[in-house]
């Protein structure tokens, strides 16, 4: 199954693609040669994920977007307190290329700024500018989780026309903001530039500060975690230079640009995104890079003011129509094939506050066990909050899967009421046509019965013969036909109650011919909780052989139903004359119990897993 989020993401680069604003930067004469209708969209999950549209493979160069991530790498060498004496975190409301120098101590107003980082890669750790870019490079290529090399021909184009940023670089070793010959530090920041990724690289990168400095790809550590909320705060400030306003407002999320056309941003805790698109905007920013992210951000809101979240907790359990198999009494039969293939039930349980994240993690999980199963339950008792795009994304997986044939039930939909209209109001065409069950039980008996109707195509025929019930397995032609002179058939209405809980003078024993009953608990204020269903093939009220000769439920057809009744008092007589017919059906539901025990104990360990 290709993922909701995959669609979306396709949908979205046709959208802006016929976006033609922008032109290429073209001060660094190579920059000049790139092709302004490159375009790729990449999200980046917290657990390694990556989705992508377009060109997500194409090279191209870090250039500015390298900053926040040697910023990090200085940030680890020297510490905080001894940056924060070179170099500002403060806004400078300037382009990225201005001269913002503080007044007096010539310190640099924020690491974004080609001062400020011009600065940080002096102040990078290493013995000489060979060792410092040894570093750099590790550091950078850590972001990514994979190694990156240099494009040459752009380096080589930013040192020969970077005459401005020469200037830059003496202006710090006059204020004594770096020390020594500032040439070699500067042409580091050059090189750092022209280091080489990809979209998708660029996600990966986004998803490492989003996972507290762990790169999602091989979960290596690219930055101490104590200096990520550093970064991200500087990028969040001063990221999108003169535009990082707007940004913060409009897109909400801590993000750097490069003039190379790539835009990666970061919602902590949750993905990294990656764009690229080379034509820019006149404050150096990608057009497409910055409508996409405006895009993204509104329709999943993601506005990192908006809420935090963390997807892993979404998913509360994961257990099988085996593991939780539904309080319906079946024929022997039933039972015995449903033994068989209820693993293709997976019952899913929610929990908490379900936003995009968490819906793409659970959709991922259902791809996942998409192959072995034919039934998903989404158990949403749990569930506090549902975000309209987490519905929206629940919705298109349960499309996607009835496509190919499977089914996405939900049950237990919370009582919250926006999450019943967030499932109601934001499906396919904004419909509610969709499965919804009162309780997981009777969504696992949905499941189990269309189950059984593919593996039986057509009705399943009515009970016709006493061997078909398990109370008198075992019995002899000879014994059945002594039984079956004591039975007499009743029909009772839809909606008839067969007997009340409590009822003491009712010796009846039931046999289900067809129909379906349900076997209800009275819990107060004319209330009842369903215990079992029970259709053709079943049997109720075998108790009364044991000496329970109180009714413990309330039992109600739910259609009309047909039955063999026979008396309790009756059968006893005839086991006086023939014990051996009733210790078979004593052995009989003695099995019966046993199973049942069987089966409570794996729902209590379902429960507790």
């Amino acid at each position: 199954m290709k993922l909701p989020l995959q669609y979306y993401l396709e949908a979205l680069h046709a959208q802006y693609a016929e976006l033609r604003d922008g032109t290429v930067a073209s001060y660094i004469p190579e920059l000049a040669k790139a092709d302004p209708s490159g375009f790729g969209i990449c999200i980046a999950t917290v657990d390694g994920y990556c989705y992508a549209a377009g060109d997500a493979d194409r090279t191209f160069t870090l250039q500015s977007m390298s900053k926040p991530l040697v910023y990090g790498a200085a940030l680890a060498d020297r510490g905080g307190a001894a940056m924060l004496a070179k170099v500002g975190v403060e806004p400078s409301g300037d382009a990225f290329n201005s001269i913002s120098l503080a007044p007096g101590s010539g310190k640099p107003m924020n690491p974004m700024i080609n001062a400020g980082a011009i600065a940080v890669t002096a102040l990078i750790g290493g013995a000489n500018a060979e060792a410092q870019w040894q570093r750099i490079e590790r550091a950078i290529s850590a972001f990514a989780g994979r190694p990156l090399g240099t494009d040459m021909a752009v380096y080589r184009s930013e040192s020969e026309t970077g005459f401005r940023n020469r200037a830059i670089a003496w202006m710090l070793r006059n204020f004594g903001i770096t020390e020594g010959d500032p040439m070699p530090a500067l042409e580091n920041y050059f090189r750092q530039c022209a280091l080489e990724v990809t979209c998708r690289d660029l996600a990966f990168i986004a998803a490492t500060l989003a996972n507290g400095g762990v790169n999602p790809r091989n979960g290596a550590r690219a930055l101490p975690a104590a200096h990520v909320p550093s970064v991200l705060a500087v990028m969040t400030t001063c990221g999108m230079y003169d535009y990082a306003g707007s940004w913060l407002y409009e897109v909400g999320m801590p993000a750097k640009s490069g003039v190379g056309g790539g835009i990666l941003a970061v919602l902590p805790g949750r993905f990294g995104i990656g764009v690229y698109s080379p034509a820019l905007d006149e404050k150096g920013n990608s057009v497409r890079g910055i409508a996409v992210c405006r895009q993204i951000s509104r329709d999943f809101g993601l506005h990192v003011f908006g809420g935090t979240h963390r997807p892993e907790l979404v998913i509360n359990r994961i257990v099988s129509g085996a593991q939780m198999p539904s309080r319906r009494v079946r024929s022997a039969d039933e039972t015995a094939l449903l033994a068989k293939h209820a693993a293709l039930i997976r019952n899913v349980s929610l929990q908490g506050e379900v936003a995009l994240d968490g819906a793409e993690l659970v959709v991922r999980r259902i791809a996942a066990l998409e192959d072995e199963t034919r039934f998903f339950i989404l158990d949403l008792h749990r569930v506090s909050h549902l975000e309209p795009s987490a519905a929206r994304l629940l919705h298109e997986a349960r499309t996607r899967l009835a496509a190919s044939g499977r089914h996405l039930v939900f049950a237990r939909v919370a009582a919250a009421v926006d999450v019943r209209n967030a499932l109601k109001h934001h499906g396919p065409n904004a419909d509610d046509r969709y499965l919804s069950f009162d309780s997981d039980d009777l969504a696992m008996e949905w499941c189990e019965n269309q189950l059984l109707t593919d593996m039986h195509p057509g009705e399943r025929p009515p009970a016709n013969s006493l061997d078909q019930f398990s109370l008198f397995a075992g019995l002899s032609g000879a014994q059945l036909e002594c039984v079956r002179e004591m039975i007499e058939e009743l029909c009772f209405k839809e909606g008839e109650c067969i007997f009340e809980s409590g009822a003491d003078n009712d010796d009846r024993i039931f046999l289900v011919l067809s129909g379906q009953l349900s076997v209800l608990l009275p819990i107060g204020s004319g209330h009842y909780q369903r215990l079992s269903t029970l259709g053709a093939g079943a049997s109720f009220g075998e108790m009364l052989l044991l000496g329970y000769r109180t009714r413990s439920a309330s039992v109600f057809a739910d259609s009309d139903v047909a039955c063999w009744v026979l008396s309790a008092n009756r059968f006893n007589a005839l086991a006086s004359a023939a014990p051996d017919i009733k210790m078979q059906v004593l052995e009989n539901i003695a099995r019966d119990l046993s199973l049942r025990l069987r089966n409570l104990n794996a729902v209590v360990a379902a429960l507790a897993s």
